[in-house]
């Protein structure tokens, strides 16, 4: 076992803007060449704006959002009433945005798409936070994100209260199905994951996935870091629990829903891994309406 890293310690990313992706946004939509608002829009006129929630959830990608206006127009000023993890109520006011009407209107969908999906990821992640609540058992999300949104979608998993797994295969060793099929063995798969660590002196974590008690037996026997027990019923998870010595981390996943979480949760494990939070969240209904102002 990987003695000198804690086996909840994850690989997580800066709280860094993807100023790429938010520029392929933006060029994706033409907001350099919005027709209507050229037809419709006096020039120079001023406008102001307000983001509204319309349903309960929590805030995410405000950062970002903030950065769509400002690279839209430098002129658009934004103060943001809410932040990053605040819980939302239907009517609240999230932002107040002043600044040229064209500019607001020509920014206004790609600042929300992104808001209304982290947003959502954030809400979904906190309803399986709050579902496991009071039994020490954390919720983290997988690898299944949208290209290119990984960072963003894994920092409205935390705003919605839970944890990253790793954010890359650089992050950690996880052996799945294939890989022990491809090695041989769980046993095999395991030493050789050990063999790299030793060769390369990487300091990370093994992780190896369990479909029945007989694998997850094999792995108790050469372990590592954090057992998977995927597609497992409570009932067996309560006795993989049994078997496993606490030094190893006890993670679930596989047809884990809402319904059932807590279920999985008294049942003894550490964490329950979700990947529907980040690749079947549904977007976060909320709103931005404009004024014009005299000047």
């Amino acid at each position: 076992m990987n003695t000198s890293l804690k086996p909840s310690e994850t690989h997580s990313s800066p709280d860094t803007l993807p100023c790429l992706l938010i520029d392929m946004a933006l060029s994706e939509d033409a907001t350099d060449h919005d027709l209507t608002a050229q037809a419709t829009i006096a020039e120079g006129m001023a406008g102001t704006a307000r983001i509204v929630a319309k349903a309960v959830g929590v805030l995410s990608g405000s950062r970002t959002a903030n950065e769509v206006f400002a690279r839209v127009d430098a002129g658009i000023s934004c103060r943001w009433l809410s932040k990053d993890g605040d819980h939302l109520t239907p009517g609240q006011i999230v932002a107040e945005l002043t600044g040229p009407m064209a500019s607001l209107l020509t920014a206004e969908r790609t600042a929300l798409n992104f808001l209304q999906h982290l947003s959502g990821i954030a809400t979904a992640t906190s309803y399986f936070v709050a579902a496991v609540d009071g039994l020490g058992c954390t919720i983290v999300d997988t690898r299944k994100t949208t290209p290119g949104m990984r960072h963003l979608e894994k920092q409205a998993v935390r705003h919605g209260g839970g944890s990253n797994h790793r954010m890359d295969l650089a992050g950690g060793m996880l052996i799945k199905e294939n890989h022990i099929k491809a090695s041989g063995s769980i046993t095999d798969a395991v030493h050789a994951c050990y063999a790299l660590q030793d060769k390369t002196a990487t300091n990370t974590w093994i992780e190896v996935e369990c479909e029945t008690m007989d694998e997850a037996r094999e792995a108790i026997a050469v372990c590592p870091d954090i057992i998977l027990l995927d597609n497992m019923t409570p009932e067996q998870v309560s006795e993989a629990r049994a078997l496993v010595p606490t030094s190893i981390l006890l993670e679930a996943s596989g047809n884990i829903t809402l319904a059932n979480a807590r279920d999985y949760a008294q049942a003894g494990v550490d964490r329950i891994a979700i990947g529907a939070i980040t690749h079947s969240a549904p977007a976060l209904d909320l709103s931005m309406l404009v004024e014009a102002v005299e000047v």
